[in-house]
């Protein structure tokens, strides 16, 4: 039996490149400690911004010669994966949601399942055309990646996080980003340009396929920003955690 889910929305950029990391994991902390509602985030940067994985070495990483010639900021989230570049026309989701250990979010790898197919799902009706997962956690249209992910959990909740590319500037990536230390198998050594797509649909239509997908028809009214503050400056802002080694 598909699982129910009755959630709150949130569509909020704010305006920093740090304090958009940290409202995601500040509202996975007030899941974790208190009565806080589930949420689906939707957020869009107005600046490139590149940002690496948990566990990845920026050097390896990051082609940081061209961000700092382009004065692109470098930053690290709180979730594993692989680098990536933020920008406009760049549709970043977060779920925020509870962990039942009897429940499809149990483990790692349930929830990469769950999720990852009911994201598939709600795109492929969108586009009336297959869309696949492939690695795990990347949404494909004909073997071009479109969507990557990754997540975060704590004992009793999880942050589920990604992108969608939808009008961004591609050659960004290929300028800012090496080929990466590890990539999965249907990749299959392609250059950036030749394995990413856009898909070419207005923000607001992707924004609500999910919201419906996710049942997400609560607008969220209480934001913990005085700890978004506190992460974005004390985390997010800061050369000892984004380049950390």
């Amino acid at each position: 039996m598909p699982v129910k889910y009755t959630i709150g929305h949130l569509d909020l950029t704010l305006p920093l490149p740090a304090e958009n990391l940290a409202c995601d994991e500040a509202l996975l902390e007030a899941c974790e400690h208190e009565p806080w509602n589930e949420v689906l985030r939707f957020w869009e940067s107005p600046q490139p911004f590149v940002v690496v994985g948990y566990a990845n070495s920026v050097a390896r990483e990051v082609n940081v010669a061209a961000c700092t010639a382009r004065g692109i900021p470098i930053l690290r989230r709180c979730s594993g994966g692989g680098a990536v570049v933020q920008g406009p026309g760049c549709l970043n989701y977060s779920l925020i949601l509870r962990i039942n250990p009897d429940g499809p979010l149990r483990n790692i790898t349930a929830t990469n399942r769950h999720i990852m197919e009911v994201n598939r799902a709600a795109i492929a009706d969108l586009l009336e055309r297959p869309v696949a997962i492939n690695g795990h956690t990347d949404l494909t249209l004909g073997g071009l990646k479109f969507s990557g992910n990754s997540q975060r959990r704590r004992q009793k909740a999880l942050l589920f996080h990604g992108s969608f590319l939808l009008n961004f500037d591609l050659d960004l990536i290929s300028e800012l980003l090496p080929q990466p230390s590890k990539e999965p198998e249907y990749r299959k050594g392609r250059e950036h340009r030749e394995f990413v797509t856009n898909l070419g649909l207005p923000a607001d239509v992707v924004k609500a396929a999910l919201r419906d997908a996710w049942n997400a028809r609560t607008p969220v009214e209480q934001v913990p920003y005085p700890a978004i503050a506190a992460l974005a400056r004390e985390r997010y802002a800061s050369d000892a955690w984004n380049f950390k080694s």
